[in-house]
């Protein structure tokens, strides 16, 4: 499909571009166009991919949402970057020059928003972020907020912060490390810094309420046998001792010392964790996964148990399970198979999904996954797993990755799913918007194909 196509309206119409400081792409092509930027198999075998999607175009699985689907992921406390997709999706107008100077259009109030996990950690402000979420829902829109990895660990490090020591859950502070920084400095001046510390613990209590017990490197091992592969303890080991080395120096270096950090994270249970907390919202409205036609939204991916579960009971006892897992013991809901839905990579110290597991999805009705988690550098790539088809929406859009990965310019990035049978791949890291039509996208591989053969 070239740039001059008839399906030139594909593309959503942008409203105040002017002020969020992104150059966004204004002509379409096939999502096949790009090479590997826009399409990786098992393999590298373009035709494994043909062949499960000419199947599934015979047997008429394709079953799209009623509304049109914006799926923004992986934002990292980055609320300017949130704008700027929001504007790229069409589904706003911005007004100003300030990440809440935007108003719902007319296409927004019909469509559902997907925000696809990782709200949390690496800044530049964890809360306005939120607050910006806030706002497009108090506007009326329909919302979807699923669970990522930072978000579920922050909950999970923030629980057990003064709580009775626990073998099981005594690290988990500690392991968000420094990525949790930018938060708690953020909390400790926005709420308690014209505050007094004299009610606090002394610097030493804070530091044991806040560290894990130095027996912990030697007690976890052996509580992990039945849950945790033991290529992941020796991971979670080496990475804990190496942020707990660091955590306190790091602090200093952002002028918080550790009693500051005690007493913001004693704010942040209120804000978040109480019902009068202004953030209370969040966690309350949190998922693991939401299933919309054959298509689900996850924000890293799925194991064969998550699989089964999806094919027996359906996305909604799942949501219902991770809730209850949310409330209880930190050790056995992050270990366990649902969050390795919110953070695998699919490496071998993660839980598996084989070509049984994607039996199990393609008998749940569910022809492709929509995730982020795995971040990239050229827009939103389409992925072949296990006969899987996967659309990786990661397109590093906060602006502290983009420094530390090099990434030029300001992000904005959103995955579009539309009623009339396509998916369109917005990103202001790729010069088109990438267009995935299920018939159409197929001719154009196979012409593809052809012709490098014929040039052969």
């Amino acid at each position: 499909m070239s740039s001059n196509s008839k399906h030139i309206d594909a593309g959503p119409r942008y409203q105040g571009q002017k002020w969020i400081g992104v150059d966004l792409p204004k002509t379409v092509c096939d999502w096949s166009v790009g090479g590997e930027q826009s399409i990786v198999t098992d393999g590298d075998d373009h035709g494994e991919f043909i062949r499960l999607l000419s199947k599934l175009n015979k047997q008429n699985r394709w079953r799209w949402p009623k509304r049109e689907h914006h799926f923004i992921s992986d934002l990292h406390a980055d609320p300017d970057a949130f704008a700027a997709s929001l504007v790229a999706s069409g589904s706003v107008k911005q007004t100003g020059p300030c990440c809440r100077d935007f108003r719902l259009t007319k296409a927004g109030g019909n469509a559902t928003f997907v925000i696809g996990g990782d709200c949390f950690d690496k800044g530049p402000s964890n809360l306005e972020l939120l607050r910006c979420v806030r706002q497009i829902k108090d506007q009326g829109a329909r919302m979807r907020i699923l669970a990522g990895n930072h978000d579920i660990r922050l909950l999970f490090g923030m629980r057990v912060v003064g709580e009775r020591k626990d073998v099981r859950n005594e690290h988990f502070f500690i392991r968000s490390g420094q990525k949790i920084i930018p938060l708690i400095q953020e909390v400790w001046a926005t709420y308690l810094s014209d505050r007094k510390l004299k009610s606090l613990p002394n610097l030493s209590t804070c530091r044991s309420r806040l560290f894990p017990r130095q027996s912990w490197f030697d007690d976890f091992p052996k509580i992990c046998e039945d849950a945790v592969v033991p290529s992941q303890v020796d991971r979670e080991i080496s990475r804990i001792a190496k942020k707990a080395d660091r955590f306190e120096a790091l602090c200093g270096q952002q002028g918080l010392d550790l009693r500051q950090v005690y007493a913001a994270t004693r704010q942040w249970k209120k804000l978040f964790l109480k019902k009068s907390g202004e953030f209370y919202w969040f966690y309350r409205n949190l998922r693991l996964c939401y299933q919309s036609g054959s298509l689900l939204f996850v924000h890293a991916g799925v194991d064969d148990t998550v699989a089964e579960m999806l094919w027996k009971h359906g996305a909604g006892r799942l949501n219902d399970d991770f809730r209850l897992a949310m409330a209880g013991d930190p050790f056995d809901s992050y270990y366990g198979p649902l969050c390795n839905s919110i953070r695998t990579k699919y490496r071998d110290v993660d839980r598996p999904f084989t070509a049984k597991g994607a039996k199990h999805m393609h008998r749940a009705g569910i022809t492709a996954i929509l995730h982020g988690h795995r971040n990239l550098h050229h827009g939103q790539r389409l992925s072949l797993r296990e006969s899987q088809i996967n659309f990786e929406c990661d397109t590093s859009l906060d602006s502290h990755t983009r420094r530390v990965e090099n990434v030029g310019g300001r992000g904005a990035s959103v995955t579009i799913v539309q009623p009339r049978g396509r998916i369109l791949g917005v990103s202001s890291d790729f010069p088109q918007i990438k267009v995935f039509e299920p018939v159409r996208t197929l001719a154009t591989l196979r012409a593809n194909i052809k012709h490098e053969g014929s040039k052969r």
